[in-house]
């Protein structure tokens, strides 16, 4: 088995696609191999085609296609126990029961430093790639 295939994948969701890419570059950098989906329903799409092998969903809130960051997060934690959940936004804020338990908040704007803390921090051991469980 070569090192590329035990590298996890991760999920970026964002309906802009220069936040999308500049996600997708802060989580390769941390270890992970990206997805990246611009709406929920290509999200879902992509869990379902790729299940066995995202470790990490990491999306937006507002998604402005009739269904937002946090219907995802419920949609992923019903569906896909193993998978992660970070939700970020720099406009709304979590209300009880927006997002499952097992999902994380981050604020935006953040910076790639704030992304892998939170990641190091958060995430089981196990799921963590080599570059985040060396950065704690």
């Amino acid at each position: 088995m070569t090192e590329k295939s035990t590298v996890p994948y991760a999920l970026a969701v964002d309906d802009d696609p220069l936040i999308v890419m500049d996600v997708c570059n802060i989580l390769e950098d941390a270890g992970f191999r990206c997805l990246d989906a611009m709406s929920v329903a290509e999200a879902q799409a992509l869990l379902l085609e790729h299940e066995p092998s995202i470790a990490l969903l990491f999306s937006d809130v507002d998604m402005g296609d009739g269904h937002d960051g946090f219907y995802l997060a419920r949609w992923v934690a019903e569906r896909f126990d193993e998978v992660e959940i970070v939700i970020a936004s720099g406009a709304a804020v979590p209300a009880m029961g927006d997002l499952p338990d097992r999902a994380t908040f981050l604020r935006k704007p953040f910076s790639a430093a704030t992304v892998k803390e939170h990641l190091a921090e958060t995430l089981p051991d196990h799921k963590k790639p080599a570059p985040l469980r060396r950065a704690v």
